[in-house]
């Protein structure tokens, strides 16, 4: 199955979209899932239902909302763009932060579990023979809730591989900007010769998707008997 010189383009630019977008939404995502897990605060339910709300609104609504926060006319993109100079709207940059904010759900709540299986009493134990609340998350809980994060990271980063909805939305089908994996079959799907490169484009993407799924679930598990072990 040879590829196109376009169809390798979607292909890296999809990978190089998710790769960005999961890197940079994960420590969000370790201390949102940490506050959720471990703290009582006025608003936490607000917070986790901000948090979810990705997961049951429609794709083109978030994106319709990131075009209208973090457009150059946006409250946010404006102030980017005017003082900075940064642009979000019709770039890849945009099409990360797209993917980030539809994988976030996942990621944190694939955190979220896993925090809420630690046991607070080794939390508690560390405490009492000294050690500050840093050391303790860092040599007692990270350890612990890494397998959750390596899933997560892994769901999201799938997640973004495949993700249309928000980022036509938001940034459009820019060829080699914006036209990740998903646009590039799209487009494929709108041309009438298009059926061979969507048919080609569809197969890279399903396998991409699975193997990421079953990455996430081998790493969780190995992971999981690394720590049974020590």
């Amino acid at each position: 199955m040879l590829l196109e010189s376009a169809e390798i383009e979607a292909v890296l630019l999809s990978l190089r979209v998710a790769v960005t977008a999961t890197t940079a939404s994960l420590p969000v995502a370790v201390a949102v899932a940490w506050c959720l897990a471990r703290l009582r605060f006025p608003g936490r339910a607000l917070l986790d239902a901000v948090v979810h709300m990705p997961l049951v609104m429609p794709p083109v609504v978030i994106g319709y909302l990131l075009l209208v926060v973090l457009g150059t006319r946006g409250p946010v993109g404006g102030w980017l763009y005017e003082t900075f100079g940064l642009r979000l709207i019709f770039t890849t940059e945009g099409a990360a932060v797209a993917a980030a904010v539809m994988g976030f759900p996942l990621m944190v709540r694939a955190i979220r579990q896993a925090l809420e299986a630690v046991d607070p009493g080794l939390e508690f134990a560390a405490r009492t023979l000294g050690a500050g609340r840093f050391d303790v998350f860092r040599s007692v809980t990270l350890p612990l809730m890494l397998p959750g994060i390596l899933a997560g990271a892994i769901v999201a980063f799938a997640a973004a591989l495949g993700e249309f909805g928000a980022t036509i939305t938001f940034v459009g089908n820019v060829d080699g900007e914006t036209r990740t994996l998903p646009l590039a079959i799209y487009t494929a799907t709108q041309s009438p010769d298009g059926d061979a490169v969507a048919a080609r484009l569809v197969t890279i993407s399903f396998a991409l998707a699975l193997g990421g799924l079953v990455l996430a679930e081998a790493v969780s598990l190995r992971v999981r008997r690394l720590l049974g072990a020590a």
